[in-house]
């Protein structure tokens, strides 16, 4: 039997072990490029490089996923499930465990702490509220686990962000208004889950691109959650309230924001939106009768690059602390039926989804018969 000292000196020494093995798996700063510069490209030309040592795998990963009731998070989830499905990915995985904590900010920064004191490899964010997340980063460096935020980023360079250029998408629709709209006027922006990073970068690049041009705008805001019916009740309200727009953009729930025009009469305007499968359609259809779009955005697919780069880090690959995507943007004149749109799938489904550069691609199909719930 041990003595009281010795069962102290053993606590003290594994105490040691541990502060040391965690020391031992945080990340270093190093020179790149990175391992797969293909697919994980450099946000600028002076982001940082980060290296994990390297970890024997199969590996525990958990997905922390906040909002979830707007078809773009659904297809998110449903995405995640299909790509950590595929026997390539799934050899390398011990468990994959999927949350989604809602609008409760507390509730997402609980989460993820769990996942760190349960000894998971890796963390997977679409966060909330990103400038909530500071102690966790903290906790998840210490501990060294990967974090990987994506879609709404998270403001450190002790996380890994994976994203497209959320404010230059407010930039392109804006400009799209602009360009249609030489005389400035009326506009409808239809924004989404307020306090999220996607939200205010895109109102952001939106609002500074639309003043930038000396012309004369009345725009008006509404919120939408990404969402197609409380989008159309919002434009609907807006429409009833403010009668006529010369021009409208949406961070998505597209699909309801035609149909609530189409319900009030409202005549088509340019429209600068997003990449849902019902909006391609109805631009589509009625483009020559006015509804003027582009359709440009960041696709559910995001989320499979983020796995891929917390498998990549966890084998110690070199990975910049920043990836920027490609946007996926078409307009009416560019739409065909099969390549860009797909008239016989769901209105529910956002399009720009794959990233080729990172060999993801799903088909409407693998998707969507995944399961949406937690894990």
């Amino acid at each position: 039997m041990l003595s009281g000292i010795q069962v102290l000196r053993a606590a003290a020494t594994a105490a040691l072990a541990l502060c040391a093995s965690a020391a031992f798996a945080q990340a270093s700063i190093v020179s790149g490029p990175p391992s797969d510069p293909t697919c994980m490209v450099p946000w600028k030309s002076d982001t940082k490089f980060v290296k994990y040592p390297k970890k024997n795998g199969p590996y525990r990963i958990a997905l922390v996923n906040g909002y979830i009731a707007n078809t773009w998070r659904i297809q998110m989830i449903k995405t995640a499930k299909a790509y950590t499905a595929q026997p390539a990915v799934a050899a390398k995985l011990k468990e994959f465990k999927v949350v989604s904590t809602g609008e409760d900010v507390p509730a997402q920064i609980s989460a993820v702490n769990n996942f760190i004191d349960a000894g998971y490899d890796a963390i997977i964010v679409d966060a909330q509220n990103p400038a909530s997340f500071g102690p966790a980063i903290r906790r998840a460096k210490k501990a060294g686990v990967v974090l990987i935020a994506f879609d709404n980023t998270l403001d450190s360079e002790d996380a890994i962000n994976v994203d497209v250029d959320q404010y230059g998408l407010g930039v392109l629709w804006a400009n799209w208004l602009a360009t249609h709209l030489s005389n400035g006027g009326k506009v409808l922006e239809v924004r989404g889950v307020a306090g999220t990073s996607v939200d205010t970068d895109r109102h952001n690049g939106f609002q500074n691109t639309l003043n930038a041009t000396g012309k004369k705008w009345d725009a008006v805001q509404v919120y939408g959650k990404w969402d197609d019916g409380v989008a159309q009740k919002a434009v609907a309200d807006a429409i009833a309230v403010q009668g006529h727009f010369d021009g409208m953009s949406a961070q998505g729930g597209d699909t309801g924001v035609v149909r609530a025009m189409l319900d009030a009469k409202h005549p088509f305007v340019p429209f600068g939106g997003e990449t849902e499968n019902g909006f391609r359609k109805l631009c589509a259809q009625y483009g020559s009768q006015g509804l003027k779009c582009t359709s440009a955005g960041s696709g559910p697919g995001q989320v499979a690059v983020a796995i891929k780069t917390a498998l990549a880090a966890l084998d110690g690959q070199t990975i910049p602390v920043a990836i920027k995507l490609p946007l996926d943007v078409t307009d009416d004149s560019k739409l065909k039926a099969g390549v860009n749109y797909f008239p016989n799938e769901s209105d529910n489904f956002f399009v720009g989804n794959s990233f080729p550069t990172c060999g993801i691609n799903f088909s409407a199909q693998e998707i969507m018969k995944q399961d949406q719930g937690n894990q």
